[in-house]
């Protein structure tokens, strides 16, 4: 479908991808690496199209894309996490449930730190996939996810550390809610297939169809 606007929770608009598949139809809010809402993140909303759910992917940064490193840590430094999950990630969520359906949140790096942000503050998600990102306990705890949630890290990734994996998983144990945790020998990002220097077609197919498999034993 493109490019739409949809309310934020205060009613003011915010612009996305959304790819369309149809009323009555489970939704995935994908949530965007620090480069912005870019072709790649167009891209995943596609093939959630094609497997069977409505994808949208909120524009965080209010149409501004990153064009090197030191430009997408800027915009990621000076992204509220808590506002833009409060207001754009919610509104998002609220809109596929509009369409009809249960509703997931699925996200990379900077996206994937959100989805676990979400998990704790929006009470509609259904679920939770995480992609190689983690914000800090004090922007939300991990013991206080309640719903299924998924989570694809990267063995050298020096950003979510395994060490730092191993506590994200022992938290929500000890919680009474264990996640589902994959580790892959590959870097961060991995899965971004427009990055050469990082993506791994192999580990990016096998958290792929982890991914749908999950989805459809959550939201179908």
């Amino acid at each position: 479908m493109g490019m739409i606007e949809f309310q934020r929770i205060d009613g003011s608009p915010c612009r996305g991808y959304l790819a369309e598949l149809g009323k009555g139809r489970p939704g995935v809010v994908v949530i965007q690496e620090w480069w912005g809402l870019n072709p790649h993140m167009c891209s995943i909303a596609d093939r959630l199209k094609v497997a069977g759910y409505n994808a949208l992917v909120p524009d965080l940064y209010h149409g501004r894309v990153a064009r090197n490193v030191d430009e997408a840590r800027h915009m990621m430094d000076g992204l509220d996490f808590t506002g833009a999950t409060d207001q754009d990630i919610r509104g998002a969520v609220k809109h596929l449930q509009n369409l009809g359906g249960k509703v997931a949140v699925m996200g990379f790096c900077m996206g994937g730190a959100l989805t676990l942000v979400s998990a704790v503050r929006i009470p509609e998600m259904a679920a939770g996939i995480c992609f190689y990102g983690m914000p800090p306990k004090s922007v939300a705890d991990p013991a206080r996810i309640r719903i299924p949630f998924q989570g694809h890290f990267a063995n050298q990734d020096d950003w979510c550390t395994p060490a730092a994996v191993d506590g994200l998983e022992s938290e929500m144990q000890a919680s009474g809610n264990p996640p589902e945790i994959h580790r892959y020998e590959a870097c961060h990002a991995f899965f971004n297939q427009t990055r050469p220097e990082v993506y791994d077609a192999k580990c990016a197919d096998l958290a792929w169809k982890r991914t749908l498999t999950f989805l459809r034993n959550h939201l179908n």
